[in-house]
């Protein structure tokens, strides 16, 4: 008789076999499309004033092409990263100060590992298994000027966990981020705020717990608002992965974005769908990170922090969930699934 970890595994493979992006026909009409949705998201009536400049062209929330046979790959970017101990892009404990937008040393642009599947790839749950493309493959990137930049896989934790043979299911089915190395016209427009809410003030070490409010910024997929709030469920299923409920919930092509906690910190990015429920499997970044450095070939990376100071109350919100949307609890047991 299996062991429940490879039950669970056998269940989560067994499912329908499917992409966890968002494809489009053609890499130039799918870029063409990205830059078209990310100037034509409809905003909300009334909108208060923000009280910040626009954000950056490179930056949290742009959308990533990845190319794959005869179309691309879409998902969302969460946050930027830089070599640890370079310069981080803005001067230490000044909001406000002007931003360096391109700090020396490398700068990385945070997406979701399984953005960078292989072609024949149809899950987003299980990185030790499924086909993905090789660290070094070129990406595109939407600017928020209109431009399109380019990028290279500097890690991927799906190629990592291959390499290694790891079998481990909680590294498998929640170890979900990738690096983007930016070219020098990407590095040289880059932002690391987080359009609308600021922040992140940091890097969430600790996890959320049950209860707690999160936020995150997520302009692709055209809701009346592209600035989420929601509840964590914390962390049932292990240190690796937090229970996140926002209304509506991630779909394709939201995989990747990132989410921050009640204070602005920034604790994990968009991944999978938590089976039978609605809520959203958010990859821990702490925990990812840490991974990154202990097994990855560009060493230890530092999370920029934004410019401007982190609110969630002078922007128009989504709803909080409740009601239908709430899962019963305690929880059912959760399957992790791609996002579709």
């Amino acid at each position: 008789m299996p062991s429940p970890t490879a039950a669970r595994l056998e269940d989560v493979r067994a499912l329908p076999r499917r992409r966890a992006g968002r494809r489009l026909a053609g890499l130039g009409v799918a870029v063409g499309l990205v830059l078209t949705t990310a100037l034509t998201a409809p905003v909300a009536a009334a909108a208060p004033a923000q009280p910040a400049p626009g954000p950056g062209a490179i930056g949290p929330g742009v959308r990533i092409a990845t190319p794959v046979r005869g179309g691309a790959e879409l998902c969302t970017a969460n946050f930027l990263f830089t070599g640890a101990g370079r310069p981080d892009g803005h001067a230490d404990g000044e909001w406000g100060a002007e931003h360096q937008a391109a700090p020396s040393g490398d700068l990385y642009l945070g997406a979701a590992a399984h953005c960078m599947a292989g072609e024949e790839a149809m899950s987003s749950v299980d990185g030790c298994v499924e086909p993905v493309l090789p660290e070094g493959i070129e990406v595109r990137i939407a600017g928020r000027d209109g431009r399109t930049y380019s990028g290279t896989v500097a890690y991927n934790s799906w190629k990592v966990m291959q390499d290694r043979g790891e079998t481990d299911r909680d590294l498998c089915l929640f170890n979900d981020l990738s690096l983007i190395r930016l070219g020098p016209e990407a590095a040289a427009v880059a932002d690391p705020t987080v359009p609308g809410f600021g922040g992140p003030t940091g890097l969430d070490t600790d996890g959320t717990v049950d209860g707690e409010p999160v936020y995150s910024h997520q302009p692709n997929q055209l809701p009346a608002t592209p600035n989420k709030q929601g509840v964590s469920l914390g962390r049932p299923e292990g240190p690796r992965t937090h229970v996140v409920l926002t209304v509506p919930g991630g779909v394709p092509g939201d995989s990747g974005a990132g989410f921050l906690d009640r204070e602005g910190r920034a604790f994990g990015l968009l991944s999978s769908l938590l089976l039978p429920t609605s809520a959203n499997g958010v990859t821990d970044l702490a925990t990812a990170l840490d991974y990154a450095t202990e097994h990855g070939r560009i060493g230890p990376v530092d999370l920029v922090p934004g410019t401007r100071p982190f609110s969630s109350a002078v922007l128009p919100l989504t709803e909080q969930p409740a009601g239908p949307y709430a899962p019963p609890r305690p929880l059912p047991e959760l399957v992790p699934a791609p996002l579709r």
